[in-house]
Formats: structure tokens, sequence, C-alpha cells
């Protein structure tokens, strides 16, 4: 294992900067995913919500009433961090939160009006992040699959 993996990172780049900060891969995703974070709250305070909530919402407007292990999967979260988001969701009344009937262990989450309603205003965000990436609609979805033929990968191997 140990040969594979330095065979990998030589490929890289030399020893002498394979720890230099801009040689590395997370950093290229957590600075990407921080410039991406800035574009979308922008265009979510029109919408007052959160990046995550807007996640949560995504999730409920292809499938409604869902339980929060569904949504956490889907998502990729804990119901530990799942829960008090959802909370402030309901608060701001954008959805609701029953126990299900038959394993009242379970939760589920359902749009309410007006968290249904929200979607049509989020029509818009997609189109305001394809302009802000300035890349065309080939390039986008060719960063976007491979993405997630790498995250798969690095799930196989976590």
């Amino acid at each position: 294992m140990y040969t594979v993996v330095k065979q990998r990172v030589s490929r890289v780049g030399s020893s002498a900067d394979v720890l230099l900060l801009d040689q590395q891969l997370c950093f290229a995703l957590y600075s990407t995913m921080a410039a991406m974070n800035k574009v979308y709250r922008k265009l979510l305070r029109e919408l007052g919500v959160t990046y995550p909530q807007y996640l949560v919402l995504l999730v409920l407007w292809e499938r409604d009433a869902l339980t929060v292990s569904e949504i956490g999967e889907r998502l990729f979260l804990d119901s530990a961090t799942l829960t008090p988001l959802l909370k402030r969701m309901e608060v701001q009344g954008l959805l609701g939160r029953t126990r299900a009937k038959a394993d009242e262990r379970q939760v589920i989450v359902s749009l309410t009006l007006r968290g249904r309603e929200l979607k049509r205003q989020a029509r818009a965000v997609p189109a305001g992040v394809f302009s802000a990436s300035e890349c065309m609609p080939d390039e986008l979805g060719s960063i976007r699959d491979q993405l997630l033929s790498l995250r798969e990968r690095l799930l196989k191997n976590a």
C-alpha cells in the first residue's frame, strides 16, 4: 500500500513541493467551496435561507415527506447536524416535522405551503451560479461529473 501511495505522490509532484498548500487537492476543493458559498450566500439572501437550508429544500422539492435519515443520506449529513437545521427551518415556517405513525422514533419532514412556494423563487439560483462561474454548460457538467466520481472513490476508501 505504501509503495502505491508513494508512486502516486511522486507522479503528483516532487517530494520538495508535495506539502505546499497550493499543491493540495483538499485546499483546492475547500477554497473553491468557500467561493461557491459566497456566490450562494448572495443568491439565497433574497430567499431568506442559508446554503444548508437550500440543500434541504432541494431534497424535499424532489420528494416531499421524507424521514430525517433519508434527508441525511441524501445530503451526507448525520442527524445530529441535520436536526438543529430542520428545527430552524420549522420555526421559519418552511417545513413541518411529525412522528411517523408506524414507528414513532422516525420523524417525517414535509414542506409547508411557504416551503413549496419558495421553489418558484429559487429557480433563479442555478442561473446565478452558472453566470458567476463564467463556464460553458458542458464544462460545468464535466466538472460536476468528475467531482461526483471523486466523491465516490473517496467514500469507498475512507
